[in-house]
């Protein structure tokens, strides 16, 4: 029993010891980081974080997609920034912004959120509105809900709805299974491990997050493989505030929430009425069937789409130029119809 009694004592100082590194690196994340941007509170009393850069003209709002931040912007936030204001911030649950008070991820309540958290910044319209992927729905019902503070809408390859549930069932067991591996990573999370898989893969080595993706099998080499080569896209000073967020237990609840509102964001966004104020630019993947016309005017009356022949779903990160440019045309032709 004497073993039996020292097994357990280890395994408690050994999880202590985890939260203490856990809460320690939390901390000075906290230090390092959020000064880079700043914190708005919303009429929910949730505080959601936004970063600014440039100070002239119109103003460029960035919305990332269902798993990302701020971050995911920072290389054309920083470009655009001498031809506009621009403003990139994370959805709650996410990044910086409040671990809880969140309503469902929908995208007509992160709008909703969104529009909040301009007033209080005291950030004024009008907005052209960016968005990737699931923030592509969120700048949709934006420019639905407000379209008198809307100049043009760029959509980097949307989330389509037919490829997801309730449309398309045959995408739910996957929907659920990255459910369910999210909220294993919440209590990891708690404990210091996914800090601890999280530094060494953008701030180390790697060595360790290696030998943790292959004791998971191929499903974890593979996962671990596309997170590498998306990331090596990215900026690496971007690198760790990225370890930050994916050691926070709160982002990876955040997450859970957002893909447990797919199916309702889906069927949200399926009976939203086009925009018919404002022009809008998609920019679809080479490796996706391009929309059809009448797809493209059920998003808008005035749409316009492009293919980035050079790739994938992450268009800026893979062709960044192309994504400036039709910003900066839209907003050229904001700046033309404001004069006229």
């Amino acid at each position: 029993m004497r073993w039996l009694l020292g097994l357990f004592i280890f395994a408690f100082l050994l999880l202590a010891a985890g939260i203490l590194y856990q809460y320690a690196g939390g901390l000075r994340d906290r230090r390092r980081f959020l000064h880079r941007g700043r914190r708005v509170k919303i009429a929910n009393g949730q505080w959601l974080y936004l970063c600014e850069r440039g100070t002239a003209g119109s103003t460029i709002v960035f919305e990332a997609g269902i798993g990302a931040t701020s971050l995911n912007w920072h290389r054309l936030q920083e470009d655009l920034a001498g031809a506009a204001r621009t403003v990139t911030y994370d959805r709650g649950g996410l990044g910086w912004s409040s671990a809880g008070r969140w309503s469902q991820r929908t995208p007509s309540n992160a709008a909703r959120e969104l529009h909040e958290m301009l007033q209080a910044a005291q950030i004024r319209p009008p907005y052209l509105l960016v968005g990737h992927s699931f923030g592509g729905l969120v700048v949709r019902r934006f420019a639905a809900e407000y379209p008198g503070e809307v100049s043009g809408v760029v959509l980097v390859d949307p989330m389509r709805p037919e490829e997801w549930p309730p449309l398309n069932e045959n995408a739910r067991p996957e929907l659920n299974r990255g459910i369910r591996l999210l909220s294993i990573a919440v209590p990891l999370a708690w404990i210091g491990l996914a800090r601890l898989i999280a530094t060494s893969l953008l701030c180390r080595s790697g060595r360790i997050a290696r030998t943790v993706g292959r004791s998971a099998g191929d499903g974890g080499a593979h996962v671990l493989g596309r997170l590498t080569t998306e990331l090596n896209k990215m900026p690496r000073e971007s690198w760790p505030v990225v370890a930050a967020h994916w050691s926070n237990p709160h982002f990876y609840r955040g997450m859970v929430a957002h893909l447990k509102a797919v199916p309702a964001a889906v069927q949200e966004i399926q009976s939203a009425a086009p925009i018919e104020h404002a022009p809008v630019v998609l920019l679809t993947q080479h490796s996706a069937k391009p929309l059809s016309a009448d797809s493209l005017r059920r998003i808008g009356a005035k749409t316009q789409q492009i293919i980035a022949h050079g790739s994938g779903h992450w268009i800026h990160l893979d062709e960044p130029d192309l994504v400036r440019n039709a910003i900066l045309a839209m907003l050229e032709q904001a700046n033309l119809r404001a004069v006229a």
